[in-house]
């Protein structure tokens, strides 16, 4: 028997439940779809909001001859003899298949590479499927011949409805004397992921006896699945509160938590490349130039991990997660660099010095490109007076460094370099 997710997997909008921005009467994927002429597309949200089930909405709605594949277990060999197979199904104008990627985000450069032609082509229309920023893993050739969508958690209305409709519709359950008396418990443990949410239904109607009636409560649900609390904390379906949880409490100095949270990650089946990225961005954000190597440490970590393995690991995540939450904290650069940008995007493109400017060509120093530029190790302490900033930003100071005790030597160092100007 199929799993009772699959069982009532819809086939049209109007039976899909969530994602009205998208998919909602009037709503910009909904009229695409109608229009019958629909662009490649990205589809980006947590797991368990209808990412697949759309895709396989949009086929039957347009009929067209639907392909899918799982990032997971498939190769270019797979990709290239669908592509061939789609090929075959065009016949004088009859519209191109479409070609489904589950969890786009893991394949390779190569692999993502492999699907270009046929995109461009039209011999298919891609729709890729991820839970992770599409402008980080998916490559750039590919993204800009693609509309990207962002699918949003389902409200606690929606997890409600798909119980209430499952208990009407189910073949199976609407045979039995089910009634729910509270929500409360199933919608904590599915953390918002549809296919977990009925996953947990599905078990705990397995309990019901033939011809009596099970009324579904928090302390039941509760009963039955804590014996299987981490078999409903795998795949991802908390993957945003909790990767946040880690990132805060190594933020905030905490070791304890921060190793607690990496915990629930790995026994959660989290993808190990995943926590290593984000602890490189914590270690940039959040420790910075308080202690430089931070970074050093969680670009290591990112590079034995893929190297070593589980369950080994989860050591070295461990080491380097605990050194990133005991070390001093700085947001200095990431400030700064937010402070530039903001700058930039006020001021727009200002003309760089004629003295810092580049000057190849005998024209180019005719036109004082490089005149009075001070090569800085030709003088002492290798430092050499000079403005590098535009005319119109010249008092302009966007790094202000942290009170902490690198950056007090930084600070130490401009001010003994710059004087006033660095004068913090």
């Amino acid at each position: 028997m199929k799993p009772l997710a699959e069982r009532l997997r819809p086939k049209s909008l109007d039976d899909y439940i969530g994602q009205k921005h998208l998919v909602g009467d009037g709503a910009v994927l909904r009229k695409a779809i109608e229009s019958g002429n629909i662009p490649s597309i990205i589809l980006w949200g947590p797991p368990g909001v209808g990412k697949t089930t759309l895709a396989g909405i949009i086929a039957n709605t347009l009929e067209r001859p639907f392909h899918a594949l799982s990032a997971i277990n498939s190769g270019v060999k797979d990709i290239r003899e669908t592509i061939q197979k789609s090929k075959s199904q065009r016949f004088f104008d009859a519209p191109n298949p479409i070609l489904f990627i589950d969890e786009i985000h893991r394949f390779s450069k190569s692999q993502q590479d492999s699907l270009l032609g046929a995109v461009e082509k039209g011999i298919v229309t891609l729709i890729g499927a991820t839970t992770e920023n599409p402008s980080f893993e998916v490559i750039s050739a590919l993204l800009s011949r693609s509309q990207v969508y962002v699918l949003e958690h389902l409200s606690k209305e929606d997890l409600i409805q798909l119980l209430d409709d499952a208990l009407i519709k189910d073949e199976y359950l609407k045979l039995k004397k089910i009634e729910i008396k509270e929500y409360e418990a199933m919608l904590q443990f599915c953390g918002g992921d549809a296919r977990k949410l009925y996953n947990i239904l599905e078990l705990v109607c397995n309990f019901a006896e033939k011809d009596k009636k099970l009324t579904i409560t928090n302390k039941l649900v509760k009963e039955l699945l804590q014996q299987n609390i981490a078999m409903y904390d795998k795949g991802g379906e908390q993957h945003y509160d909790v990767i946040s949880a880690f990132i805060k409490s190594i933020r905030g100095s905490d070791p304890n938590a921060t190793v607690y949270w990496l915990a629930r990650m790995i026994e959660g089946g989290e993808d190990p490349k995943f926590i290593c990225r984000r602890m490189m961005i914590a270690a940039a954000e959040d420790i910075g130039l308080a202690n430089p190597n931070a970074l050093l440490m969680a670009t290591t970590c990112f590079q034995a991990v893929q190297a070593v393995g589980f369950p080994e690991a989860r050591i070295i995540m461990s080491e380097a997660a605990i050194y990133l939450a005991t070390s001093p904290k700085s947001n200095s650069a990431y400030l700064a660099i937010n402070d530039a940008q903001m700058n930039v995007r006020e001021t727009g493109g200002l003309p760089v010095p004629l003295h810092l400017r580049n000057a190849p060509t005998k024209l180019m120093k005719n036109l004082n490109y490089g005149k009075d530029y001070k090569y800085a190790h030709n003088h002492k302490n290798n430092f050499a007076k000079l403005e590098f900033l535009p005319e119109e930003i010249i008092k302009q100071k966007f790094y202000e460094p942290s009170k902490n005790s690198t950056e007090e030597k930084i600070r130490e160092r401009m001010r003994s370099l710059w004087k006033d100007k660095y004068g913090y």
